[in-house]
């Protein structure tokens, strides 16, 4: 899943903001690095969290595994499940908002 904002989503709906802190230092950096993609800082700094917020959130779903490894799992999973005293006394509980 890859971010790219167009120009019209860029301009649209934001509404919210996001606010941080930086050394100057750090500013400067940021603002050389815009500068040079032809981005405004706040163009550039949302460009690059937007790509790095989806690539966490990819590497969290998409795994890989050779073929041995895979088979583990694949026999792991159509395994029947094992009883879980621990489990199953968690779900036995209320939720702490009921």
């Amino acid at each position: 899943m890859k971010v790219k904002p167009t120009e019209d989503s860029a301009k649209a709906g934001k509404t919210d903001r996001l606010f941080l802190r930086a050394s100057a230092a750090q500013k400067s950096l940021i603002a050389a690095a815009a500068a040079a993609s032809h981005k405004t800082a706040s163009e550039f700094i949302l460009d690059i969290a937007l790509r790095e917020a989806s690539n966490t959130l990819l590497d969290k779903r998409i795994f890989f595994a050779d073929e041995q490894a895979f088979a583990a799992f694949e026999a792991a999973l159509d395994a029947p499940a094992q009883p879980n005293s621990g489990l199953t006394k968690l779900l036995s509980k209320s939720a702490p908002w009921e």
